[in-house]
């Protein structure tokens, strides 16, 4: 996977806002004004960080020598994902819908309707 399939993954799922909260070279995806993945637009490696269960987190880092604590983020919560080629494209997108879900599960009723 690279920047441009990742933008256009996410800018795919419903309600997803692209902002750069941050400054230039920190893109970030969010839905309902909440953040789900964020990446680094001047980096040497691409990576990006996804949100995710606590203990999937923790089981996901074991298995995937590509997957790291949240840089920047609440390690308990966020993983820092480096495509490298060793996982497929598919699996990289299920991590993160697993993002988006657990965003989209912690909105209000109302914003979640709406998606």
């Amino acid at each position: 996977m690279h920047i441009e399939a990742l933008q256009a993954y996410c800018l795919s799922k419903p309600g997803t806002e692209e902002t750069l909260p941050f400054g230039p070279d920190t893109l970030v995806y969010k839905v309902g004004g909440k953040i789900y993945l964020l990446t680094s637009l001047d980096s040497e490696q691409f990576g990006f960080n996804v949100k995710c269960d606590p203990d999937l987190a923790v089981e996901l880092r074991e298995r995937y020598p590509c997957i790291t604590p949240g840089y920047h983020m609440n390690k308990k919560h966020w993983n820092t994902v480096t495509p490298d080629g060793s996982v497929p494209d598919a699996v990289l997108k299920e991590w993160i819908d697993h993002s988006y879900e657990l965003v989209v599960k912690s909105l209000p009723a109302k914003l979640r309707a709406a998606l």
